[in-house]
């Protein structure tokens, strides 16, 4: 697990292909990063499917408890099948637009 931190924003790079390690390593860790956006790119995973992403559920909802954005960066994946309650795109660029949006809309009371 590489981080990342930058002003508000943490990023969290999953190194190795094992989605179950690197998400319990993540959770471990978690409390460091919980007050802060969070990027969580796990480009490195082959083959993610929707369980895979369901498990960040619980990460999502803590993130949004502290009005705080959590951004999946993910390849290869149907978007249409991300589960609603979690924000996942393609690439770190786009994590950082879905963030600074989302901030816009808390800081205007959204």
């Amino acid at each position: 697990m590489k981080i990342d931190k930058r002003e508000n924003t943490t990023i969290v790079r999953q190194t190795k292909n094992e989605i179950d390690t690197f998400l319990d390593n993540l959770e471990k860790s978690f409390h460091e990063y919980e007050d802060l956006n969070l990027i969580v790119d796990i480009t490195v995973s082959d083959d993610l499917s929707v369980e895979d992403l369901n498990k960040f559920k619980q990460l999502s909802k803590v993130q949004q408890k502290q009005k705080k954005s959590l951004v999946v960066v993910a390849k290869d994946i149907d978007f249409h099948t991300v589960p609603d309650f979690l924000t996942v795109v393609p690439s770190v660029l786009e994590a950082h637009d879905i963030i600074e949006m989302e901030e816009i809309e808390r800081d205007l009371g959204f």
